[in-house]
């Protein structure tokens, strides 16, 4: 059954899900606070700053929100975290709660650490939060608009409402799971980008793949010891949102925060790297977010506190990596424990 839906960001993922949705044969309402990025794709059917790909006639453009999500039954927002307040301010006058919100943006707010869910629900008060889903997973845009093969997860407290989600976006070439663990699903698209720096940096260094096996797997217990702390799922991070996410960011081209940690790793400062990227970085403002919350929370993350040191404390790509290596001993599974534990 075709359905109306709004999404809500029409940068590369934005747009690479409304293909999706449009390949499904749903109306796709495209919104961008931009008038010329509007009128380009509805003149050109293309979006070349973001995406390179055809843009089907069943997919609109508009920077009219209210038109956007007027008669809509989808709202799906993909817009960088520090814009989730703002678009949610924005669509909180003109929504009902008969509407499913589904969010496919990765971050933590620095100062609150509040997830993305969390961060909507506080501006939309009156809008139930068992009516939001959050979409995440291994899926670079690039290849979503190649209609290569893709697998991504759903997950809300509400499991009706994830069901819903996966039927709107499921198809040949966009398979999608449900999960009820929410936290651990949010958590793990966030925490991800700051390992994808981590290994950016590591091949600006000239290392190989040995150090960036290293990363990615010592991340994972990071990303995992922070996030069940929090009360998510352990399992959930040797899933799609977890290994998935992680592998696939830290170690492709067609991630802008391997790119970002590239380019740091190879001596260039945040503000260039930032300025040349021409695009948000999540992985950033999230290291931000994650250090303080680490500390927080008394929970070791030496990965994320190397990164946060380079970004906002002028250590050298070569000091993190050094101070890394000759760290006190540890068993392996240390770090790994609360992955091994099963939940009740």
């Amino acid at each position: 059954m075709s359905r109306k839906v709004a999404v809500l960001g029409a940068g590369s993922w934005g747009t690479a899900l409304s293909l999706v949705l449009a390949d499904n044969d749903h109306k796709v309402v495209l919104w961008s606070h931009r008038k010329e990025q509007v009128e380009e794709i509805n003149q050109t059917r293309e979006n070349p700053k973001y995406l390179q790909a055809e843009i089907p006639m069943n997919i609109h453009a508009t920077n009219d929100i209210q038109k956007a999500i007027q008669d809509c039954d989808y709202i799906v927002i993909v817009v960088p975290t520090k814009a989730i307040r703002e678009v949610a301010r924005l669509i909180k006058p003109f929504l009902t709660n008969d509407v499913t919100i589904v969010h496919a943006s990765k971050g933590i707010e620095p100062g609150t650490f509040k997830r993305v869910s969390e961060m909507i629900h506080e501006e939309l008060q009156d809008y139930s939060y068992e009516n939001l889903v959050v979409l995440s997973g291994p899926s670079h845009a690039e290849e979503v608009a190649r209609r290569d093969p893709t697998t991504v997860t759903v997950s809300s407290v509400n499991v009706k409402r994830a069901k819903l989600i996966q039927d709107l976006f499921i198809n040949e070439n966009f398979r999608v799971y449900t999960s009820d663990d929410m936290v651990g699903i949010e958590l793990g698209g966030a925490l991800k980008n700051i390992i994808a720096l981590g290994t950016g940096i590591s091949d600006g260094l000239g290392y190989g793949d040995n150090a960036k096996a290293a990363l990615i797997t010592r991340g994972l217990a990071e990303i995992a010891r922070l996030a069940t702390s929090l009360g998510a799922n352990p399992l959930t991070f040797l899933g799609l949102p977890g290994v998935g996410d992680l592998v696939v960011t830290c170690t492709s081209t067609h991630s802008r925060n391997w790119r970002a940690g590239h380019l740091l790793g190879q001596g260039k400062q945040l503000d260039d790297v930032l300025n040349e990227m021409g695009m948000v970085v999540e992985g950033v403002r999230t290291t931000k977010a994650a250090y303080e919350l680490a500390k927080q929370q008394n929970i070791d993350m030496p990965i994320t506190t190397g990164i946060y040191q380079l970004l906002f404390e002028g250590k050298s790509p070569e000091e993190i990596a050094e101070h890394l290596m000759i760290r006190s001993r540890k068993s392996e599974l240390e770090g790994f424990a609360k992955l091994l534990e099963m939940p009740n």
